[in-house]
């Protein structure tokens, strides 16, 4: 249920925490609006998610608009595939980074300010990457871009964080996932479009805009959540001593691993997919672009089906074990697979495996950020920095992994993820033990 401190909005624009969602917004965190005007904190809370949910889809934009190019960049840039994919590796590393730095600094300075510098570089740094020459200059500047796009990440996740905890805030986690899990669908389309009229570089123009639009939206539009009495006032020596605090909580590190290495399974399908789909089975852009969005919208609908049916009626963790073990399946049948114990099962076969692991994903992603959050209620910021790092971070270590064999099979990825999926149910029940929680479940 929302957060139970009392307060209304300040001259500053504050949220106030105990704020409730109105219904027809689908739990978005309502702010009050003028006296004799109900339909103002519905339109104002409307446009908080709306916002957030834009913040949140900014990586999959990030990395799936131009995944239907990465094959022709290979060959634009005079890079391998290998290279090519470090591009994918570099924003993530940017963005595993950059929340730590961020994190900590919308505690102490609130959201607004480390956030709209963030997405102005933002905006630049994708500019740049428009026209970059060579493959070496791509891969630095995807870094910076990857560092500022940070701020977008771990601050529209501490802003829920702000406002909602426990259920309600796993709900609203699942609302953000509908708004973001738009984005990897018409990404992969937009870029296979664009790719019509011109090259991959003018995938890069598009996104350069967005990160403008964005930036503009948030200094115009969104509210600070972090009131002044609620900041810390410490510089770095406090942000480590309190990242350590949250690290020894060993169910809060457990869910920070469980988090990361499910996201490692997911970004090794995204980093390797382009390659497998349209080199391996021959498909065109276009044809991958639309298996793309397919699965992104099986993860989209899982996601809802865990806000709308399970959350509130099976514990977190037991909807969490349950995704895992499913993703864990999933991977094993793409392994037999792909390794040819079936024979060829051609692309139909492998796309329904990819189907079904991305869609537990929407089981997983929201109930872990949920059930990592909810042990943190002091340092929303530092925690949010802590679990979009472990998930950057070793999504960029998986990234070019998927293609240490080669274009030619599809094995490495389906080993990746079949032991990232293994880890994280191994984390989750070492660590987590929500055996013993009992009623401390949620």
């Amino acid at each position: 249920m929302p957060k139970p401190e009392s307060g209304r909005a300040t001259e500053e624009g504050h949220i106030p925490p105990d704020a409730t969602p109105a219904p027809a917004v689908a739990l978005a965190p309502a702010a009050p609006g003028p006296p004799g005007d109900p339909g103002a904190a519905r339109r104002a809370g409307l446009l908080v998610t709306l916002v957030l949910g834009g913040l949140t889809a900014l990586p999959p934009l990030s990395m799936d608009m131009y995944l239907p190019a990465l094959p022709v960049l290979t060959g634009s840039l005079s890079a391998s595939a290998a290279t090519v994919q470090l591009t994918l590796t570099a924003c993530l590393a940017g963005m595993a980074l950059g929340q730590l730095v961020v994190g900590p600094m919308s505690d102490r300075w609130g959201r607004r300010r480390p956030l709209l510098i963030g997405m102005a570089v933002y905006a630049v740094a994708t500019m740049i990457c428009a026209f970059a020459p060579t493959i070496e200059l791509l891969i630095a500047f995807r870094l910076l871009q990857g560092l500022a796009g940070a701020a977008g990440i771990v601050i529209a996740r501490a802003m829920v964080r702000d406002l909602y905890d426990g259920v309600e805030m796993a709900r609203f986690f699942s609302t953000l996932m509908l708004i973001s899990g738009v984005a990897p669908v018409i990404a992969p389309v937009i870029g296979g479009q664009i790719l019509r009229f011109t090259d991959w570089r003018g995938i890069f123009v598009v996104l350069a805009a967005v990160g403008a639009l964005l930036t503009l939206v948030v200094l115009r539009r969104l509210p600070e959540t972090l009131p002044r009495e609620r900041r810390h006032s410490g510089g770095v020596g406090e942000a480590l001593r309190t990242m350590r605090g949250l690290l020894a909580d060993r169910a809060f590190t457990g869910y920070v691993l469980t988090g990361g290495l499910a996201f490692a399974a997911l970004f090794s399908y995204i980093s390797a997919s382009p390659f497998v789909v349209q080199d391996i089975y021959g498909a065109s852009p276009q044809t991958f672009s639309l298996l793309f969005a397919v699965n992104s919208l099986g993860l989209i609908a899982a996601g809802q089906f865990n806000g709308r049916v399970l959350v509130g009626r099976v514990s977190l963790d037991k909807t969490l074990g349950a995704g895992l073990a499913v993703i864990a399946l999933a991977a094993l049948a793409l392994l037999l697979m792909t390794s040819g114990v079936f024979g060829d099962p051609g692309l139909p076969g492998v796309a329904a495996g990819l189907f079904v692991l991305m869609s537990a994903m929407g089981l997983v992603m929201p109930n872990t950020n949920a059930l990592a959050l909810t042990r943190t209620p002091h340092a929303a910021g530092s925690a949010s920095a802590l679990l979009g790092t472990s998930s950057f971070l070793i999504g960029a270590i998986a990234s070019p992994l998927v293609g240490i064999a080669g274009e030619s099979t599809a094995v490495p990825m389906a080993v990746i993820q079949l032991g990232c999926a293994l880890t994280a149910l191994g984390c989750f029940l070492g660590l987590c033990r929500p055996w013993r929680r009992g009623a401390a479940e949620l």
